[in-house]
């Protein structure tokens, strides 16, 4: 009997062995720490009343952050996470979005007009589509933890009074279309002025509903509307970086 054909089942299940105990090493920590986390966070989405008394917390909200000033702002500037840099040009309903190094020159309402550049050249191949709806994507998330507040009366969301177990009044606000994510739902919580401290979360890319972010470190912009500059959640930090805001 050949015994180099014998060691080679044996060397074979010792390299199985070394290969699934390094994905029980580095799964099982993460499996638990979810469980951990989806155990201590998890809710059901609240219930509560539509009716003026909804939209009457949120009208406060708005007014405790200016929204005159904010409708008039025509140019917001901010960066995401470090990572996302963001030019808004509100009036003309366009933005430019950068990141490595590719920036793209994005037409909110025709994204046919768009452009694309990679460095100072610009880019025409065969990805430029892929590239205008990744930054479609990007401003849909980032703008949204800048400006989500602002957006509590867009078409397509449902206002909704809750009574949280402190006994304070809270705005789910359900977004039933529009935007990447339609059906997403946010519990804001706010302060004395109704300036919002934080929201809880039931959107699709979580697997656990209720995860709450701060808002917090408000700044008033050159134009007078007020805006965030960092968040919270969990253990991260979500910075919004310089943020800048020039009226018309």
């Amino acid at each position: 009997m050949n015994r180099n054909n014998m060691a080679k089942p044996k060397k074979s299940k010792r390299i199985l062995k070394i290969i699934g105990g390094i994905i029980i090493f580095f799964t099982l920590p993460s499996l638990l720490f979810f469980g951990f986390i989806y155990l201590k966070y998890n809710e059901d989405l609240p219930t509560g009343a539509q009716g003026t008394q909804a939209d009457a917390l949120a009208t406060q909200m708005l007014e405790a952050l200016n929204e005159e000033a904010y409708l008039n702002t025509d140019y917001i500037e901010w960066t995401f996470r470090r990572a996302h840099h963001y030019k808004w040009y509100k009036t003309d309903n366009t933005v430019e979005v950068s990141w490595d190094a590719i920036t793209v020159i994005l037409d909110l309402a025709h994204h046919d007009n768009s452009k694309v550049f990679a460095g100072e050249l610009e880019y025409n191949g065969s990805e430029k589509q892929d590239y205008i709806q990744q930054a479609q994507h990007y401003f849909n998330n980032d703008s949204f933890w800048l400006v989500a507040p602002y957006k509590v009366f867009d078409k397509g969301t449902e206002r909704r009074l809750v009574k949280t177990e402190d006994g304070e009044k809270a705005l789910l606000v359900t977004y039933t279309s529009g935007g990447s994510t339609p059906g997403d739902s946010y519990l804001w919580h706010l302060d004395e002025t109704g300036k919002p401290k934080s929201y809880q979360m039931w959107v699709d890319i979580l697997p656990i509903g209720g995860l709450e972010a701060t808002w917090e470190n408000w700044i008033k912009t050159e134009s007078g509307a007020v805006l965030p500059t960092f968040h919270k959640l969990l253990f991260f930090g979500l910075e919004m970086g310089d943020v800048r805001g020039l009226d018309l």
